[in-house]
């Protein structure tokens, strides 16, 4: 891919830009929704949230079945959920040989409305986590996304002003995020080929 001129750094979202975590996300989900919150949720009601932060998925649960659940025990037995499955995680072809061809080149940095556990154990299973500049992650920031505060945080880390950033996403809220915070976004969704290997 052709990165335009006067681009300072590359920004990528993680689930769903680098790995195709949203399968391992969605069995995680709905195996701890089940266990510690009663809750069947169906994979279409899930996908239809793609991009949405942990806490933003809780709270409309909660609203919707006018309940509250255990926060703290659903979101680790979700996260206990997906470390287990990331062993066979699969990377984005394309996303991934545009870091690897850019790495040194440009500051990287991943900006992610997921765990830093989560998002460093994905990175680090497709062999990128020692790769990027910055990571910024759900647990950095007030506002999840599409707040812009993750990308401004991310070009904070880098020392490069928001203009000059590149941020390539999958999800709508992501884009929305990074047009907020005055970024140049590209949407992945459209060349995405989910391999096991490189």
């Amino acid at each position: 891919m052709q990165i335009a001129a006067g681009t300072e750094a590359l920004i990528f979202d993680c689930d769903g830009t680098l790995v195709d975590s949203l399968p391992l996300y969605l069995a995680s989900w709905l195996e701890a929704l089940k266990s510690k919150g009663g809750l069947d949720v169906s994979p279409e009601w899930f996908f239809s949230r793609r991009g949405y932060s942990e806490g933003m998925v809780l709270s409309e649960l909660e609203k919707t079945h006018g309940i509250t659940l255990n926060r703290a025990a659903i979101m680790a037995a979700t996260r206990e959920g997906v470390r287990n499955r990331l062993p066979g995680v699969k990377q984005n072809v394309p996303v991934v040989a545009l870091v690897r061809e850019w790495a040194g080149r440009l500051p990287l940095a991943v900006a992610s409305s997921g765990s830093r556990e989560v998002v460093e154990a994905s990175l680090a299973a497709i062999g990128l986590l020692e790769v990027f500049d910055a990571i910024v992650t759900i647990e950095d920031v007030e506002r999840p996304k599409p707040a812009p505060d993750i990308y401004l945080l991310a070009a904070k880390r880098l020392g490069v002003k928001p203009s000059g950033c590149l941020v390539f996403e999958d999800s709508t809220e992501g884009l929305e995020a990074a047009h907020a915070a005055g970024m140049a976004a590209e949407d992945v969704r459209p060349w995405s080929d989910f391999r096991g290997d490189a």
